[in-house]
């Protein structure tokens, strides 16, 4: 007999997302769906303003990659105003976006998604040298891996669990069978979460460095940048130089041996492996270092097969509702893309709760509509975007920044390529793609200081809005989650319409019309879980996506206290 497991809310994630599957007698999943229950909406507010401001509000999106939505959000104008920014400024927002990328991938596995891998309360039983000569089989130099460090680790730890708290820790499926790490593993691992706690701060410096703050930084402008002191200030620079090679060395010497570690342990562990979700890749060109140099190449792989990469066609995209709470259901280029909401709910139906009782419980709809986000398509066929889909794509094109360190990475693991088309490729290529920008980002850094000193020292383009003429632009590009465009429609001076296809919609998205799924729900196909009170092999998949999802920007005064909370009806 068939059984509805619900997973409500996915935690460790960005925005709120709900996952439901359908088990057989085995506890194999034979249908899988994905819904985000809150409805983004910025697209709304942006109608009408002045096309110079919709940066600040995109950026708006997201708390966590804010600095994504607003660099797509001033490029999108840029690109419908043919505006092209000085060379200073392009290299500025590269420095930035180095920042964005190092703090979201060593955050995204260390506090999101490494308790899927890390069994904290093993740590506690670890032999604290043994650990740490365990490191150096994996890191000639391991950052924070000594036996004295491991114990202060191991005490601090067990001081919660001792209070009858794990704290951050809690609520973890510890003891789970698919966990693969050794106690001493265990150990190296939470030694390098809380390492990370105080590195992702030095990351946040970095990005205020060049954006006045971090999040919502401040200093990109529709034709450059507004940081024109900063990049002509040897200490604003130097002070840069530095904390960028900190956040390096942590890649480096703790994200990439872990890495490795975990590839060695969980090469067989069936939840991790063969399971590429949608086969369809996007990726699109990121990073530029230089006047004509990359360090991310644009393609599309169809299939898995990696002996062909494509180039994009931007008429091939679309975005449709047949499963989105929206009124049209029909496949919408983004440029004509509509989100008028139609929320239809819930509908009750017995579902197994935590404690394996069965209850009456709210779920989806799934012969009608069950998400808030839209079923984005290319050719009709659905895509994977992400690091994933960056990596594979950019080592079947040989690229110079990225071949090698790939091919590091499998002989480290004695993993085959083939490995990289799972979860645990997922988490793999998030690191691969840190690590390329940890050993290559300088190189802007570095052309941006020779460019200055030759004399260069523009940072904004001038232009004009011809408030007579109809414009229309977009910005594609590679962020953290993978290729994020954002399409805009400018008439009489002001927005006419804007569109944001973001990472997560293109894999969190619900079925088509063909009843094609997006890749959350297609990876989860056939997946064995050992117990459904403790679905973590779901949460585990899905979190190797890295989930942003409608996630929101919260106001507080300086005690904490919530300022305000509003109720908004979408059907209003």
């Amino acid at each position: 007999m068939s059984q509805r497991i619900v997973v409500d809310p996915i935690t460790r994630i960005e925005g709120h997302l709900r996952v439901e599957v359908i088990v057989d007698d085995n506890n194999v999943v034979t249908d899988a769906y994905s819904g985000s229950t809150l409805w983004r909406g910025i697209e709304t507010i942006v109608r009408g303003r002045d096309p110079r401001d919709v940066g600040f509000m995109t950026q708006r999106i997201c708390g966590v990659c804010t600095f994504s939505h607003y660099k797509a959000g001033i490029m999108a104008v840029e690109n419908a105003l043919g505006i092209t920014p000085p060379l200073n400024a392009i290299l500025t927002r590269t420095l930035m976006n180095n920042a964005l990328f190092l703090h979201d991938h060593i955050v995204h596995f260390y506090q999101l998604h490494a308790l899927d891998f890390v069994d904290i309360v093993s740590a506690l039983s670890a032999d604290v040298r043994a650990a740490s000569e365990e490191a150096f089989k994996y890191c000639d130099l391991p950052f924070a891996c000594g036996a004295d460090q491991l114990k202060a680790v191991q005490q601090k730890v067990k001081a919660f669990v001792d209070k009858g708290n794990l704290g951050p820790f809690a609520n973890a499926y510890f003891g789970h069978p698919t966990y693969r790490l050794t106690p001493e593993q265990n150990l190296i691992a939470l030694s390098h979460y809380l390492e990370c706690l105080r590195i992702q701060r030095t990351v946040a410096q970095m990005m205020a460095i060049f954006g006045a703050k971090q999040p919502h930084p401040q200093s990109l402008t529709v034709g450059g940048i507004t940081s024109v002191m900063d990049i002509l200030s040897p200490a604003r620079l130097g002070e840069y130089m530095v904390k960028f090679q900190e956040a390096a060395d942590f890649v480096n010497r703790a994200y990439y041996p872990d890495l490795v570690m975990a590839g060695k342990a969980y090469a067989s562990e069936a939840s991790v492996t063969n399971d590429v979700g949608v086969a369809n890749l996007w990726t699109h060109q990121e990073f530029q270092v230089s006047s004509n140099e990359w360090l991310f190449d644009s393609g599309i792989i169809l299939n898995g097969d990696i002996s062909k990469v494509y180039d994009l066609d931007e008429s091939k995209i679309t975005e449709e509702a047949t499963h989105s709470w929206y009124k049209n259901n029909a496949p919408l280029h983004p440029y004509d893309g509509e989100q008028d909401p139609n929320y239809t709910g819930f509908k009750e139906e017995d579902t197994l709760n935590a404690k394996g009782e069965m209850v009456k419980t709210k779920v989806f709809d799934t012969a009608g509509k069950y998400s808030w986000i839209k079923a984005p398509r290319y050719d009709g066929k659905p895509l994977q975007v992400g690091p994933l889909s960056n990596i594979v794509i950019n080592y079947a094109k040989g690229n110079k920044f990225v071949v090698p360190v790939v091919e590091k990475f499998l002989k480290d693991t004695g993993l085959p390529v083939s490995a990289v088309l799972s979860t645990l490729g997922r988490t793999a290529c998030r690191m691969i793609e840190a690590k390329v920008v940890a050993d290559n980002g300088l190189m802007a850094f570095n052309n941006l200081i020779a460019n200055i000193k030759s004399g260069d020292t523009d940072t904004c383009a001038k232009y004009v809005i011809d408030t007579k003429k109809e414009y229309k632009g977009r910005y594609i590009g590679h962020v953290p989650r993978g290729s994020l465009s954002h399409w805009c429609r400018i008439k009489n001076g002001v927005i006419e319409n804007w569109q944001a296809v973001v990472p997560s919609t293109w894999n969190a998205s619900p079925k088509d019309a063909k009843g094609q799924m997006g890749s959350y729900e297609a990876c989860l196909i056939g997946l064995k879980i050992a117990d459904l009170k403790q679905p973590l092999e779901i949460i585990r998949k899905i979190h190797s996506y890295d989930p942003c999802i409608a996630c929101a920007v919260h106001v507080m005064d300086t005690k904490g206290n919530e300022l305000g909370s509003y109720k908004v009806n979408p059907n209003l």
